[in-house]
């Protein structure tokens, strides 16, 4: 078992970066009653976060293979409403700050009716994969966020 030693890093950027993607609820994520079970939400914003990090020309893969990872260190949902099996579900991520060697991201997931089902949010930490310790996101990430920093 690893543990993740967060760096105290007070420096913090604002983003204002968003993409959405669409997916579809299937049969084998629903329970008996018909819902799309709770569980499957956090795989739902994993690939938010994948295709968002894609979008701006990043990819996870890369990432590792640069011996960067990105674990999930924090996780928060809210349910609004059930989603059902052939449910098409609008995933909108958000990259709202990055604080030192922190990436925080928002969700919300719609219905095909513009119900909100879910929001959710999730911090993860750029780490090193030979120790597991946190370090500065590489200079490829912070170029490629840099379009979208908020200026107060």
């Amino acid at each position: 078992m690893h543990f993740i030693i967060l760096a105290d890093n007070s420096r913090s950027m604002k983003l204002s970066f968003s993409n959405t993607i669409e997916l579809r609820v299937r049969y084998s994520e629903t329970d008996q009653m018909g819902y799309c079970y709770y569980g499957n939400y956090a795989q739902y914003f994993e690939v938010g976060r994948v295709e968002a990090l894609r979008s701006i020309g990043m990819s996870y893969k890369a990432l590792e293979d640069s011996g960067i990872m990105l674990p999930v260190s924090e996780f928060q949902v809210k349910y609004a409403a059930p989603a059902y099996y052939d449910d098409l579900l609008r995933i909108e991520t958000q990259i709202i700050e990055l604080r030192g060697s922190r990436l925080l991201f928002d969700y919300r997931i719609n219905n095909e009716s513009g119900i909100v089902i879910c929001t959710a949010s999730t911090t993860l930490v750029f780490v090193k994969k030979e120790n597991m310790r946190p370090v500065s996101p590489p200079t490829e990430f912070t170029d490629r966020i840099q379009p979208f920093l908020c200026h107060d």
